[in-house]
C-alpha cells in the first residue's frame, strides 16, 4: 500500500527544503523506512513533488548528513513546461537544483532529445551535458540512426535565457557528418525568438546563377527585431537583405530592402523598399500606411521578390462603425509596366491621388425604411503639362489632366411583405458632382452634375421539399428603374471597367466609381433557384438580363452591358460538404454567342487542395485590351504520403498558346525536419525582363526555438 506524504511528517522535518511551507515537497511511495537518525529511504513507485517539478524513481535515499538525494532509476523529472530528464541514477540535492545524473537524457518541450553520458545541474540554472546526441527524430530500435543529428563533447542548457551551446558540435545527417563547428548557440525548443544564424536558403535562377543566403536574426528587445541576409550568387551577385519589425502598443511596422550589385545591370546599385504599418488611433479610428520603392523595373521579378507593376505607396486612415464609415487617404503610384515594349509613362498617369469618403447611414424617418448620406472628395495629378493626348500613351485622355471633384449623395429604401409572400420595395437617391478640371482641351473648367434614380422592386421566392430532405428555393425578381438621361458630359477615369455579375444585377448603378451614372429607363430581371441537400451540398442557379428602353451608349461591348437589351447572365455554384465548390459566371447575347466566361474550383482536404481558375474575355480597346483574353491558372498539393506532398502551379495563356508561369516543388516535413525544394520558369519577356528558370532548396531542422511546425512523427516497426 502507498504511503501519502500527510502521514508521513517525518518527512517534513527530516528533508529541509529551504522553502516556506506552502512550498513543501510531497512524497508518494510503496514503503518508507529510517535508518538512525540521518537516512531516510522511499522505495517502490517513488514521486517526489516539488516547485512544479516531478521525480519519478525506483529508490530514493535521503541521507541527512550530507543533505543530498541518492537515486537508483530508472530516474524521471518532468516540470510544468513539458521539460523531463530521464536517467538510469542520480545524486542531487534536495530542491533537485543541484547534481549529476548518469547515462541520461533530457526532452526539452516535448520535442529536442539531448542524450548524454553524464548530466550536472548547476544552480538550478544550467544543465551540463558531456558526450552529446542532439535531435528531435524519433529513433527506432530497428534503425537507431536519426535523420539528423548534433553530436557535441558538451553541451549547456541554460534554463533562464533558453538557450542552448554546443562545444565541438558535429552535425550528422543520416548518420554522415556533414560539418563541425567549434562553438554553437541555438534557442531551446521553448523559445520563438533569439539572437542567432537561421537555416541557410539555396537559389539558382537563370540570370543570377546558385546562390546562398544565410540570414541573421538579431533581437532588438520584447518589441523589436532585425533580420540581415547576405545572399551571394555565382554570376557576381551581391546583395544585402534587411528587415526590421517593431511593436508598439497600439500597432506595428516592418520594413524590409536589399541593395544589390550583379553582372545583369553591371556597374549599377540596385535594389528595393517597402516600409508598411497598422496603428489603433483613439475613437476607434484606424491607421494604415505603405511606402515602395524599386531601382529598376526587372529587379522586383530577377530576385523573386514579387511580380507587382504598378507600385503604391499609401496612408490612410478609416473608421468603421456600424452605421458608419469614414476613410482619408493619398495615394502615389509608380508604374514599372511594359506597354508595348517600352516602359508604361508615369507622366501620363495620375500619380498622386487624394480621397476622403464619409458613408453614414439612418432611419428613413417618415418615409420609414433606411436611408444614407455619403459625402466623397476625390483628387488626382499627373505631372505632364500637355493639355491634349499625345503619342506616350494614345488612351484618348489629355496627358495632363487633373480633376478634383466634391460629390454627395443620399439615398433611400424600403421594403414591404404582402399578400402570398410577395417581397415589395423602393429605392431612390439623388446625387451631386461638382468637377474642377485643368489641363484639358476638351473638358477644362468646373462642371456641376446633378443625378437621381428611382426603383421599384418585387421579389416572390417560393420554398419547398422533396421526398428525399432537400429543400428548393425558386424565386424570380424584377425591378423597374428611372433614371434622367441628360447628365454632363465628363470624364470617366474611375468607372472605366464595369463588371456585370450577380451582385449588381438589381443596382441602381453598375459603375464601380462616381464618374459615370448609368442611366435611362430599364428593367432589370432575373430567377434564382437554390438547392440545399440534406447531406450538405447545395446547387445555386441565376439568370437575368436588362431591358432599356433606349441605347444610352455608356458601356463597352465587353462588359456585356451594351445595347438596348444587355447579354444574358447565367450563374452557377456547387457546394460540396468536402470542401469542393465550383463558380461559374458567364455573359450570353442573344445570338448565344460567349463575351465573358469565367469558371473558378476550389477543393481543400487534408491531403489534397486544388484551387483553379479559367477565364475568357472579349478583345476590347475601351478597356485596353487589344486582343482576346484566354487563360488558365491552377495551383495544387497532393500528399503523397504522411510526410511527402507535391506541389505544382501554373498559368497558361491559350491566345498565345503558351505558358506564362509553372512550377512544381517537394516538400518533406516529419517531426524533425523540413525539406522544401521548388522549381519554376516564368516564360514571359519584355523589354526589361527576360524568361528566367528559378530552383529553390531549403531545410530546416526542426526542434529548436523558432522553428517551423512540425509534421508526423516517424513510425517505429517491430
Amino acid at each position: 500500500m502507498r504511503l501519502r506524504s500527510v502521514l508521513f511528517a517525518l518527512l517534513l522535518t527530516t528533508l529541509p527544503l529551504n522553502a516556506p511551507a506552502q512550498e513543501m515537497a510531497t512524497l508518494l511511495a510503496d514503503r518508507m523506512s529510517v535508518s538512525g537518525d540521518t537516512l531516510l529511504v522511499a522505495e517502490g513507485g517513488v514521486e517526489v513533488r516539488y516547485r512544479g517539478q516531478t521525480l519519478r524513481a525506483s529508490t530514493v535515499r535521503y541521507d541527512r548528513a550530507t543533505d543530498r538525494l541518492a537515486i537508483t532509476g530508472p530516474i524521471t523529472v518532468s516540470d510544468e513546461n513539458g521539460n523531463f530528464v530521464l536517467a538510469d541514477a542520480a545524486d542531487l540535492s534536495t530542491d533537485l537544483t543541484e547534481g549529476v545524473l548518469t547515462s541520461a537524457r533530457m526532452v526539452l518541450n516535448q520535442q529536442m532529445q539531448i542524450a548524454a553520458q553524464q548530466m550536472f545541474r548547476v544552480g538550478g540554472r544550467y544543465t551540463q551535458l558531456s558526450n552529446t546526441v542532439a535531435s528531435s527524430c524519433q529513433v527506432c530500435s530497428i534503425n537507431p540512426t536519426p535523420l539528423w543529428e548534433i553530436r557535441a563533447r558538451r553541451v549547456v542548457h541554460d534554463q533562464q535565457e533558453r538557450q542552448l551551446y554546443f562545444d565541438s558540435a558535429q552535425l550528422r545527417m543520416a548518420g554522415v557528418p556533414v560539418f563541425y563547428i567549434p562553438r554553437l548557440r541555438m534557442p531551446d525548443p521553448t523559445l520563438d525568438r533569439a539572437t542567432g544564424v537561421l537555416m541557410p536558403d539555396i537559389r539558382t535562377t537563370t540570370g543570377l546563377g546558385t546562390g546562398i543566403k544565410l540570414p541573421y536574426f538579431i533581437t532588438l528587445g520584447d518589441s523589436r527585431d532585425l533580420t540581415v541576409t547576405p545572399y551571394v550568387t555565382t554570376k557576381g551577385g551581391r546583395t544585402l537583405e534587411l528587415r526590421y519589425r517593431q511593436a508598439f502598443q497600439t500597432g506595428a511596422i516592418t520594413i524590409t530592402g536589399a541593395t544589390s550589385r550583379d553582372e545583369m545591370l553591371p556597374g549599377e546599385q540596385r535594389g528595393y523598399l517597402r516600409a508598411e504599418g497598422d496603428f489603433a488611433l483613439p475613437r476607434d479610428f484606424t491607421l494604415s500606411f505603405q511606402a515602395e520603392a524599386v531601382s529598376d523595373p526587372a529587379y522586383l521579378l530577377d530576385y523573386g521578390i514579387s511580380d507587382k507593376d504598378r507600385l503604391d505607396s499609401r496612408i490612410e486612415i478609416t473608421r468603421t462603425r456600424r452605421n458608419e464609415y469614414i476613410s482619408g487617404r493619398f495615394i502615389n503610384f509608380r508604374s514599372i509596366r511594359d506597354v508595348g515594349g517600352a516602359l508604361e509613362s508615369n507622366a501620363t498617369l495620375p500619380t498622386l491621388i487624394g480621397d476622403f469618403t464619409w458613408h453614414r447611414r439612418f432611419s428613413g424617418g417618415p418615409l420609414g425604411g433606411e436611408a444614407g448620406f455619403r459625402l466623397q472628395t476625390h483628387s488626382h495629378y499627373r505631372t505632364s503639362t500637355s493639355p491634349f493626348d499625345s503619342d506616350v500613351d494614345s488612351d484618348d485622355i489629355a496627358d495632363g489632366r487633373d480633376v478634383a471633384r466634391t460629390s454627395l449623395r443620399l439615398d433611400w429604401r424600403r421594403n414591404w411583405v404582402f399578400g402570398p409572400g410577395l417581397l415589395a420595395a423602393a429605392m431612390g437617391e439623388v446625387s451631386a458632382d461638382i468637377y474642377s478640371i485643368h489641363q484639358d482641351a476638351t473638358y477644362a473648367g468646373s462642371t456641376t452634375r446633378l443625378h437621381g434614380a428611382g426603383a421599384l422592386e418585387l421579389r416572390w421566392p417560393w420554398t419547398g421539399s422533396t421526398r428525399d430532405g432537400a429543400t428548393h428555393v425558386i424565386e424570380p425578381v424584377a425591378q423597374l428603374v428611372f433614371s434622367p438621361s441628360d447628365s454632363a458630359d465628363l470624364p470617366n477615369e474611375d468607372s472605366a471597367l464595369v463588371e456585370f455579375d450577380e451582385g449588381n444585377l438589381f443596382s441602381l448603378g453598375r459603375f464601380s466609381g462616381s464618374d459615370a451614372r448609368e442611366e435611362g429607363k430599364r428593367l432589370n430581371i432575373g430567377l434564382s433557384w437554390t438547392r440545399f441537400a440534406p447531406s450538405g451540398w447545395s446547387l445555386a442557379m441565376a439568370v437575368g438580363r436588362v431591358y432599356r428602353t433606349a441605347d444610352e451608349g455608356q458601356f463597352t461591348a465587353a462588359s456585356g452591358l451594351d445595347g438596348i437589351n444587355s447579354d444574358w447572365l447565367a450563374a452557377t455554384q456547387i457546394t460540396m460538404p468536402g470542401g469542393l465548390s465550383l463558380t461559374n459566371r458567364m455573359l450570353v447575347d442573344s445570338d448565344f454567342e460567349i463575351s465573358k466566361a469565367e469558371l473558378r474550383m476550389d477543393l481543400n482536404r487534408e491531403r489534397y487542395g486544388l484551387s483553379s481558375s479559367y477565364v475568357w474575355l472579349q478583345a476590347d480597346a475601351a478597356e485596353n485590351r487589344s486582343a482576346d483574353t484566354q487563360e488558365l491558372y491552377f495551383d495544387g498539393r497532393y500528399g503523397l504520403s504522411d510526410t511527402w506532398t507535391g506541389k505544382m502551379s501554373g498559368r497558361y495563356d491559350f491566345e498565345a498558346d503558351r505558358a506564362t508561369r509553372a512550377g512544381v516543388g517537394l516538400e518533406f516535413r516529419n517531426e524533425c525536419l523540413l525539406v522544401d525544394l521548388s522549381l519554376s520558369r516564368r516564360f514571359t519577356t519584355s523589354t526589361s525582363v527576360k524568361p528566367t528558370t528559378d530552383f529553390g532548396l531549403s531545410v530546416d531542422l526542426l526542434g529548436f526555438g523558432g522553428s517551423a511546425k512540425p509534421g508526423p512523427a516517424r513510425r517505429c516497426r517491430s
